[in-house]
């Protein structure tokens, strides 16, 4: 099948509301990008990754970190932490994801990242 057979046939199913814009969007690159895709969830996650506004002690690195990861932030926090009391190294790599890592959008309604009692 060819490349825009393959891509008519996903926009069709698309279309139909068989396959979510999302999916589409997965299928499309897929077909476009061919064996390229390897290691995409990885690249996916390390560019989703985002400094936390609610779950913080400083600079939100370690909240971020878990979101992405699943791993609960105290044990970044812990692991930074024994990383800073080997020659400084945890608290290097925390200065850099704080000033490199993007923090989440601010939602409407939370300029200090708490929500707004009403």
């Amino acid at each position: 099948m060819s490349l825009s057979e393959e891509l008519g046939r996903l926009g069709a199913l698309h279309e139909r509301g068989m396959l979510s814009d999302e999916e589409f969007a997965r299928a499309k690159a897929r077909v476009l990008g061919g064996a390229q895709e390897v290691g995409a969830p990885a690249l996916l996650a390390i560019n989703a990754l985002r400094r936390s506004r609610g779950d913080r002690w400083l600079g939100g690195v370690c909240g971020g970190i878990a979101r992405a990861t699943g791993v609960e932030s105290w044990v970044w926090r812990l692991l930074f932490a024994l990383l800073a009391l080997c020659a400084g190294t945890g608290l290097l790599v925390y200065l850099l994801m704080w000033i490199l890592v993007p923090a989440d959008p601010l939602i409407p309604g939370q300029a200090s990242g708490h929500p707004q009692a009403g």
